[in-house]
């Protein structure tokens, strides 16, 4: 009983607990709600468990009313932590989206590819067209009665109208066209030239090309340069048959023509032939020109210096059926297919006299006073896969006629021939090359070439160090134009001089007579302000003779100019730099060139000419006589503050302190001296120095004291500039020059050039030619209007770059052959598409 009851006790007292803990719980949760309800809870509980409010502070704060009864959600921690991230890689990938967009922009600004709104047209847009350069030879008038229709007084306004419709006399026949022979007798002192011919058997002579005397009615002067200051003939002019009918033009390919020009304005043309028995049509199907001229080269050695021989030599010799030219060749082991080092001896040129033959030429060379020309290689820039039209083929062979034959091999002419896959072995295996070489040439011209490609140029010119400016490679066509030229000096020496020449370049005079004429007229040049002229746009309606222009020159770099456009331009230093904050002092002279304007780093102990006496005692005499080591067709401007887009594609040089001296001369179109080239392909080997491929032999004649000239040959423009505006634009540099400040007409203001007939984009130069060979352009010109005007177009000798792709209504084109149009599609590429040596 006991236990029962203590039980029962037990069981009474758990349950009376349970109703007090949920007495006391339910106590708490009013007593909260009066708390939060701002009520005072009492001091008394109804629970025992509860103990007493006298613990509460006498003095009580009332406790802030809340203005609302509703709850603000509290986000979870583990929420809170994943928007931080968010946020954080947010702003992290906004940030690196403004890096990226900044290096983005200034890649662009660099690479010139910045797409901007249409900007407004140019103001030369505004101009008229000029409309007498599509004259004919119906209305020739000497050059003295000319009134030309450009340029002339701004005031004064030409009467176009009248030039437009120029009566056109029907009632006489043409005038004869005459031969035009630029080769005088060198004289008693000279070694006797000897005629060449066109075959083996000295039976075929060479045509001579045929000119026109006088000039087109209203036919414009030109604008920039001068036909007189250089000597050139200007009183005459040359017209389609004349100039292009020796080379095969106008005469079917039955005959041994191109079948090019059967049709149009014909009159005259046949008088070509018909003046001399002794000349006839040529039939061009036979004619090797490798023979012919290794044949000239050797009956006229004795005029020339004897040929000297180079080292070793890694480019490889093309074969060739030439046996007297390959007498001076080792072809050693033909076996083998590759070239074994006991072979680089072997020389690359096929067409140089070869040395057994000049034996005959040793007693000419016994006499006393017999003075010795220098050789000259004329090589023509172009690449394996280039397709050769029947123009080209006809521009080919004036070259080769007129510089090499009829000069009695003065000029040797040769193709420098890209390979542009750099995975062929040319340098190593003999037969690749030979394979290479004959499907890269028509067959006329077979063993007149010498292979190269970039990454053969990075084995010979190894050690330079690689920037990829504007994404291009450091041996590439484009920023080392000259490498292969310095390496194919470095195996020929035997040649004083080189011109490096483009496809795309056409000249409506003949080539000796303007080549010669450039040489005689930079021989002649005086040093002192040479630099300073070099820099400069010769414009004879503006600045009078060239005697004017010379002081003109002289003063503007002694004295300085108030021109505006020094403003963006520095001071120039010694060497060439501008100072920069230097704008207090933009108003002050230049310091003239006198001599060489060396880097920081030059290549030293070269032997460089030094001035025989100070500049200002000199009396316009050093110079006067001295072969040009250097020859331009474009002013040589300072790139130094120009927006040009290449001036600071340097390599190699100390640029710690300061970029070293440099000129450019837009087109590579060049004649360079061994000496020059030598420098060159030693500063590239032995210091590891090159330049974008205009700067590089300016720079480097600047560098070593050489002798620069620009020749300023005539240069022609589409529309009526006003002529003193015309120099403003393009002497809009420091001090009246070309180049030297932002405002220069190089870089984003070359549009300027659009109109004229020489930069590496002239527009009216193709338009011209074109015209010239009486195409139709925009719709203008054409046969038809020829027969029914003044008949076909007769230029002066007008060099015009660049012209391409320009294709001929060939009677029975389909009967030539893929070996006598040369390699490639038709027009797939045109010269300029990636060659430099194109611009």
């Amino acid at each position: 009983m006991a236990s029962e009851k203590s039980t029962f006790q037990l069981e009474s007292y758990e349950s009376s607990s349970e109703s007090d803990l949920e007495k006391a719980h339910y106590a708490r949760r009013k007593t909260s709600m009066r708390f939060h309800r701002g009520k005072v809870p009492s001091a008394y509980s109804s629970s025992s468990r509860e103990s007493s409010g006298s613990h509460q502070h006498l003095l009580k704060t009332s406790p802030k009313k809340r203005s609302s009864g509703y709850y603000f959600y509290r986000v979870p921690q583990k929420v809170v932590k994943y928007m931080c991230w968010a946020l954080l890689s947010t702003i992290i990938i906004f940030v690196l989206c403004l890096i990226r967009a900044s290096y983005t922009s200034s890649r662009q600004v660099e690479m010139g590819t910045v797409e901007k709104s249409p900007p407004k047209p140019p103001p030369w847009e505004a101009f008229p067209f000029l409309t007498r350069y599509h004259g004919g030879i119906r209305s020739l008038i000497p050059r003295k009665e000319n009134v030309p229709e450009y340029p002339h007084d701004p005031e004064e306004k030409p009467d176009l109208e009248a030039n437009a419709t120029t009566a056109v006399n029907d009632d006489r026949s043409l005038p004869k066209s005459i031969p035009f022979d630029p080769y005088a007798t060198l004289g008693v002192n000279y070694a006797e030239k000897l005629e060449c011919f066109l075959d083996p058997k000295d039976t075929v002579r060479i045509p001579r090309v045929h000119y026109y005397s006088g000039v087109m009615k209203g036919f414009p002067d030109a604008v920039m340069g001068s036909s007189d200051v250089l000597g050139l003939r200007n009183d005459i002019c040359f017209e389609r048959f004349g100039r292009l009918g020796p080379y095969g033009y106008g005469y079917s390919l039955r005959r041994g023509g191109t079948g090019a020009g059967l049709h149009g304005d014909r009159e005259g043309a046949e008088e070509l032939w018909t003046e001399s028995k002794e000349i006839s049509e040529v039939d061009y199907s036979t004619v090797q020109w490798a023979k012919v001229q290794a044949s000239c080269a050797t009956k006229n050695a004795a005029r020339f210096h004897p040929i000297e021989y180079a080292g070793e030599n890694i480019f490889v010799s093309a074969k060739t059926d030439v046996k007297e030219t390959m007498s001076a060749d080792s072809r050693g082991d033909e076996s083998d297919d590759i070239m074994p080092d006991s072979n680089l001896e072997r020389r690359a040129g096929q067409n140089r006299p070869p040395a057994g033959n000049q034996s005959s030429a040793d007693p000419e060379r016994s006499k006393k006073n017999v003075i010795l020309l220098p050789r000259t290689a004329v090589l023509i820039r172009t690449w394996w896969d280039f397709h050769y039209t029947t123009e080209d083929i006809i521009y080919l062979r004036s070259l080769i006629a007129e510089l090499s034959l009829l000069s009695g091999g003065e000029f040797t002419i040769h193709f420098l021939i890209h390979v542009r896959d750099d995975n062929v072995p040319i340098w190593a295996d003999q037969k690749i090359y030979d394979r290479i070489l004959e499907n890269a040439l028509p067959a006329e011209f077979q063993g007149m070439g010498t292979l190269w490609s970039e990454r053969q140029m990075g084995l010979i010119y190894g050690g330079i160090q690689e920037s990829f400016f504007r994404d291009l490679p450091v041996h590439g066509v484009y920023r080392s134009t000259f490498m292969p030229v310095q390496y194919f000096s470095h195996l020929h020496p035997e040649y004083d001089f080189v011109w490096n020449w483009e496809m795309d370049v056409r000249y409506t005079g003949q080539w000796y007579h303007f080549f010669d004429q450039i040489r005689k007229w930079t021989k002649a040049q005086p040093r002192k302000g040479l630099w300073e002229r070099n820099g400069r746009f010769y414009i004879p309606s503006v600045h009078g003779p060239w005697e004017d222009f010379k002081q003109m020159v002289r003063v503007q770099t002694e004295m300085g100019t108030d021109s505006p456009n020094n403003i963006w331009s520095g001071l120039k230093t010694p060497t060439g730099n501008s100072i920069p904050g230097s704008s207090s002092t933009q108003q002050k002279a230049d310091i003239p060139i006198w001599g060489p304007e060396p880097p920081l780093d030059v290549l030293t102990d070269q032997n460089d000419p030094q001035a025989p006496t100070t500049h200002e005692k000199d009396k316009y005499e050093w110079g006067v006589g001295e072969e040009a080591d250097l020859i331009t067709f474009n002013p040589l401007f300072d790139p130094d503050g120009t927006t040009w887009f290449f001036t600071k594609d340097i390599t190699g040089y100390n640029t710690t302190s300061s970029l070293p001296p440099r000129r450019a001369a837009i087109t590579t179109s060049s004649r360079l001296s061994r000496r020059l080239l030598t420098l060159m392909h030693r500063e590239t080997v032995l210091k590891r120095h090159t330049m974008f491929s205009e700067m590089w032999p300016p720079s480097v004649s600047l560098h070593h004291g050489l002798k620069a000239v620009y020749a300023p040959h005539p240069m022609y423009i589409d529309r009526d500039w006003p002529p003193a505006y015309l120099a403003a634009v393009m002497n809009a540099g420091r001090n009246g020059a070309s180049g030297g400040a932002r405002t220069s007409v190089y870089g984003g203001r070359e549009h300027n050039f659009k109109g004229t007939t020489w930069f590496y984009d002239a527009g009216f130069a193709p338009n011209l030619w074109r015209r010239w060979l009486g195409l139709k352009v925009d719709n203008d010109g054409g046969e038809r209007e020829e027969v029914a005007g003044e008949g076909r177009m007769c230029l002066p000798g007008v060099l015009l770059h660049p012209v391409k792709g320009v294709e001929r209504v060939v009677e029975g084109a389909g009967k030539l052959g893929a070996s006598e149009r040369g390699g490639g599609e038709m027009d797939g590429e045109e010269p300029g598409d990636e060659e430099q040596e194109n611009r």
